[in-house]
């Protein structure tokens, strides 16, 4: 396959290309299984398509149950880290 019949896996997530969106964080550090994926769930709900959240969890399993989360509900999974005891996950809000 050449590089000019590979798709751009960049494409969706280029920031440069989209407008300036907001950005909301959510302290789940501290809570256990299913707390951090309950968390944010009840603040997605709250939030506008587009809206970027970073969940940072002190519990290991948000690194799966978040991403797993975000498959089953349409959101776009940006970026997971896991710096040191905690974690964090980047998710873009869709539409619902």
């Amino acid at each position: 396959m050449s590089k000019s019949d590979r798709p751009d896996l960049c494409s969706d997530s280029d920031t440069n290309s989209r407008p300036e969106q907001p950005v909301e964080t959510l302290d789940a550090r501290g809570l256990l299984c299913p707390l951090p994926v309950i968390r944010t769930q009840d603040r997605v709900a709250d939030l506008a398509p587009g809206t970027e959240l970073v969940v940072l969890a002190s519990d290991p399993g948000a690194l799966h149950d978040i991403p797993a989360w975000c498959r089953v509900h349409g959101h776009e999974l940006l970026a997971m880290s896991e710096p040191g005891p905690e974690v964090s996950v980047r998710l873009r809000v869709m539409a619902s």
